[in-house]
Protein backbone atom coordinates (compact mmCIF):
# COMPACT_ATOMS: atom_id res chain seq x y z
CA UNK A 1 0.00 0.00 0.00
CA UNK A 2 1.19 3.48 -0.85
CA UNK A 3 2.69 4.76 2.08
CA UNK A 4 1.32 8.27 0.86
CA UNK A 5 -2.26 6.83 1.07
CA UNK A 6 -2.06 5.24 4.44
CA UNK A 7 -0.60 8.87 5.92
CA UNK A 8 -4.10 9.89 4.76
CA UNK A 9 -6.00 7.29 6.73
CA UNK A 10 -4.11 7.45 9.96
CA UNK A 11 -4.86 10.80 10.08
CA UNK A 12 -8.44 10.16 10.78
CA UNK A 13 -9.88 9.60 14.48
CA UNK A 14 -9.58 5.91 13.06
CA UNK A 15 -10.61 4.24 16.12
CA UNK A 16 -14.05 6.53 16.56
CA UNK A 17 -15.00 5.45 13.01
CA UNK A 18 -16.68 2.59 10.87
CA UNK A 19 -14.59 2.28 7.86
CA UNK A 20 -16.68 0.72 4.57
CA UNK A 21 -13.70 -0.75 2.06
CA UNK A 22 -14.87 -0.56 -0.83
CA UNK A 23 -13.40 -3.40 -3.42
CA UNK A 24 -11.85 -4.99 -0.72
CA UNK A 25 -10.55 -8.06 -2.64
CA UNK A 26 -9.19 -10.05 0.25
CA UNK A 27 -8.90 -7.68 2.15
CA UNK A 28 -5.46 -6.09 1.74
CA UNK A 29 -6.84 -2.24 2.88
CA UNK A 30 -9.36 -3.77 5.82
CA UNK A 31 -7.24 -6.02 7.59
CA UNK A 32 -4.71 -2.99 7.58
CA UNK A 33 -7.13 -0.72 8.89
CA UNK A 34 -9.13 -2.55 11.61
CA UNK A 35 -6.34 -2.75 14.29
CA UNK A 36 -7.24 1.13 14.78
CA UNK A 37 -10.75 1.62 13.67
CA UNK A 38 -13.89 1.02 15.45
CA UNK A 39 -15.62 -1.09 13.10
CA UNK A 40 -14.81 -2.36 9.27
CA UNK A 41 -16.91 -3.71 6.67
CA UNK A 42 -15.02 -4.80 3.37
CA UNK A 43 -16.84 -5.57 0.20
CA UNK A 44 -16.72 -6.94 -2.98
CA UNK A 45 -18.49 -9.07 -5.54
CA UNK A 46 -15.81 -11.75 -5.85
CA UNK A 47 -16.95 -14.43 -3.44
CA UNK A 48 -13.46 -16.21 -3.57
CA UNK A 49 -11.79 -13.24 -2.37
CA UNK A 50 -14.25 -12.25 0.32
CA UNK A 51 -13.97 -15.91 1.64
CA UNK A 52 -10.57 -15.57 1.78
CA UNK A 53 -10.53 -11.90 3.60
CA UNK A 54 -12.92 -13.24 6.21
CA UNK A 55 -9.96 -16.51 7.17
CA UNK A 56 -7.44 -13.89 7.17
CA UNK A 57 -9.41 -11.99 9.60
CA UNK A 58 -10.26 -14.87 11.66
CA UNK A 59 -7.12 -16.00 11.76
CA UNK A 60 -5.62 -12.80 12.94
CA UNK A 61 -7.95 -12.84 15.59
CA UNK A 62 -10.07 -9.89 14.34
CA UNK A 63 -13.29 -9.15 15.67
CA UNK A 64 -14.35 -6.18 14.34
CA UNK A 65 -14.05 -6.64 10.45
CA UNK A 66 -16.74 -7.94 8.72
CA UNK A 67 -16.51 -9.01 4.78
CA UNK A 68 -19.80 -9.04 2.35
CA UNK A 69 -20.52 -10.22 -0.83
CA UNK A 70 -22.39 -7.32 -2.93
CA UNK A 71 -21.82 -5.50 -6.61
CA UNK A 72 -20.38 -1.80 -5.33
CA UNK A 73 -21.49 -0.50 -8.20
CA UNK A 74 -25.13 -1.11 -7.47
CA UNK A 75 -25.16 -1.34 -3.77
CA UNK A 76 -26.30 2.26 -1.20
CA UNK A 77 -23.29 2.09 0.83
CA UNK A 78 -25.48 3.96 3.72
CA UNK A 79 -26.37 0.40 4.47
CA UNK A 80 -23.13 -0.17 6.07
CA UNK A 81 -23.61 3.20 8.05
CA UNK A 82 -19.90 4.13 7.34
CA UNK A 83 -18.50 6.72 8.98
CA UNK A 84 -15.64 7.20 6.23
CA UNK A 85 -14.88 5.17 2.72
CA UNK A 86 -11.93 3.83 1.35
CA UNK A 87 -11.23 2.25 -1.69
CA UNK A 88 -7.91 0.97 -3.28
CA UNK A 89 -7.60 0.26 -6.79
CA UNK A 90 -11.57 -0.22 -7.13
CA UNK A 91 -12.92 3.20 -8.56
CA UNK A 92 -15.73 4.53 -10.62
CA UNK A 93 -17.91 7.12 -11.04
CA UNK A 94 -20.25 4.91 -9.43
CA UNK A 95 -18.60 4.40 -6.53
CA UNK A 96 -17.76 7.97 -5.95
CA UNK A 97 -21.16 9.20 -6.45
CA UNK A 98 -22.87 5.99 -3.96
CA UNK A 99 -20.27 7.65 -1.05
CA UNK A 100 -21.39 11.10 -1.63
CA UNK A 101 -24.73 9.68 -0.84
CA UNK A 102 -23.75 7.52 2.53
CA UNK A 103 -21.22 10.00 4.10
CA UNK A 104 -22.01 12.59 6.58
CA UNK A 105 -20.88 16.45 6.56
CA UNK A 106 -17.38 15.95 7.35
CA UNK A 107 -16.46 13.02 6.73
CA UNK A 108 -14.26 11.30 4.72
CA UNK A 109 -13.57 9.26 1.39
CA UNK A 110 -10.47 8.42 -0.06
CA UNK A 111 -8.84 6.24 -2.46
CA UNK A 112 -6.68 5.03 -4.64
CA UNK A 113 -7.03 4.81 -9.16
CA UNK A 114 -5.32 4.11 -11.80
CA UNK A 115 -3.84 7.84 -13.30
CA UNK A 116 -4.06 7.83 -17.17
CA UNK A 117 -0.45 6.86 -17.33
CA UNK A 118 -0.96 3.79 -15.92
CA UNK A 119 0.92 1.73 -18.64
CA UNK A 120 0.69 4.20 -21.30
CA UNK A 121 3.49 2.29 -23.35
CA UNK A 122 0.20 -0.14 -24.64
CA UNK A 123 -1.39 3.49 -26.25
CA UNK A 124 -4.31 2.80 -24.66
CA UNK A 125 -5.70 3.72 -20.71
CA UNK A 126 -7.72 1.38 -18.56
CA UNK A 127 -11.44 2.34 -18.38
CA UNK A 128 -11.05 2.60 -14.93
CA UNK A 129 -8.37 5.33 -15.19
CA UNK A 130 -9.00 8.92 -14.24
CA UNK A 131 -6.90 12.09 -15.20
CA UNK A 132 -6.39 14.48 -12.27
CA UNK A 133 -9.18 17.17 -13.84
CA UNK A 134 -11.53 14.17 -14.09
CA UNK A 135 -11.34 12.93 -10.57
CA UNK A 136 -11.33 16.69 -8.99
CA UNK A 137 -14.74 17.21 -10.94
CA UNK A 138 -16.28 13.71 -9.78
CA UNK A 139 -15.82 13.78 -6.48
CA UNK A 140 -16.61 17.56 -6.16
CA UNK A 141 -19.81 16.71 -7.98
CA UNK A 142 -20.24 14.41 -5.21
CA UNK A 143 -20.58 17.10 -2.82
CA UNK A 144 -16.82 16.39 -1.36
CA UNK A 145 -13.76 19.12 -1.56
CA UNK A 146 -10.83 17.59 -1.88
CA UNK A 147 -8.30 18.10 0.52
CA UNK A 148 -5.28 15.51 -1.13
CA UNK A 149 -4.55 14.93 -4.67
CA UNK A 150 -1.46 13.62 -5.76
CA UNK A 151 0.08 11.10 -8.94
CA UNK A 152 1.86 8.58 -7.85
CA UNK A 153 4.18 7.70 -10.84
CA UNK A 154 6.96 4.87 -11.47
CA UNK A 155 8.89 4.24 -14.86
CA UNK A 156 10.77 0.94 -14.87
CA UNK A 157 13.31 1.68 -17.46
CA UNK A 158 15.09 -2.08 -18.61
CA UNK A 159 18.31 -2.74 -20.87
CA UNK A 160 16.79 -4.99 -23.15
CA UNK A 161 13.47 -6.43 -25.30
CA UNK A 162 13.67 -9.51 -23.14
CA UNK A 163 13.78 -7.61 -19.92
CA UNK A 164 10.94 -5.72 -20.95
CA UNK A 165 8.97 -8.33 -22.19
CA UNK A 166 9.39 -10.43 -18.92
CA UNK A 167 8.42 -7.97 -16.72
CA UNK A 168 4.93 -7.82 -18.34
CA UNK A 169 4.24 -11.56 -18.86
CA UNK A 170 1.76 -11.24 -16.11
CA UNK A 171 -0.20 -8.86 -17.92
CA UNK A 172 -0.16 -10.68 -20.93
CA UNK A 173 -3.33 -12.96 -20.59
CA UNK A 174 -5.39 -9.66 -19.61
CA UNK A 175 -3.90 -7.34 -22.41
CA UNK A 176 -4.12 -9.95 -25.38
CA UNK A 177 -8.06 -10.09 -25.01
CA UNK A 178 -8.27 -6.02 -24.93
CA UNK A 179 -5.78 -5.43 -27.45
CA UNK A 180 -2.58 -4.29 -25.70
CA UNK A 181 -0.04 -6.63 -25.24
CA UNK A 182 -0.04 -6.10 -29.14
CA UNK A 183 0.42 -2.60 -29.05
CA UNK A 184 2.86 -2.63 -25.90
CA UNK A 185 4.96 -5.15 -28.22
CA UNK A 186 5.56 -2.51 -31.17
CA UNK A 187 6.27 -0.18 -28.53
CA UNK A 188 9.10 -2.77 -27.82
CA UNK A 189 10.27 -3.18 -31.12
CA UNK A 190 10.36 0.58 -32.29
CA UNK A 191 12.97 0.89 -29.11
CA UNK A 192 10.65 1.38 -26.64
CA UNK A 193 12.29 0.33 -23.21
CA UNK A 194 9.47 1.18 -20.23
CA UNK A 195 6.91 0.62 -18.53
CA UNK A 196 5.09 2.97 -16.31
CA UNK A 197 2.96 2.11 -13.18
CA UNK A 198 0.63 4.95 -12.38
CA UNK A 199 -2.12 5.85 -9.51
CA UNK A 200 -3.81 9.09 -8.76
CA UNK A 201 -4.73 9.58 -4.66
CA UNK A 202 -7.07 11.45 -3.55
CA UNK A 203 -8.91 12.39 -0.21
CA UNK A 204 -12.23 14.37 -0.12
CA UNK A 205 -14.14 15.55 2.93
CA UNK A 206 -18.26 15.59 2.60
CA UNK A 207 -19.13 19.26 2.51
Amino acid sequence: MSPSFWALLTQEPLSHLSVLDVGTGAGRVALGVASLAKRVVGIDRDVEAVGEGQRRAEALGLGNVEFVVVDAETTEYGVFEPEMIVAHLCMSDAIVERAGRALRPGQVFAFVAFHTDQWCETGRPSRFAYAEDKARQVVTAAGFVVEHLEVEREVRRFGSLEEALAAAIGLQERWRADGRWFRYVRFLEEGGRTLTRSHLIVKGRRA
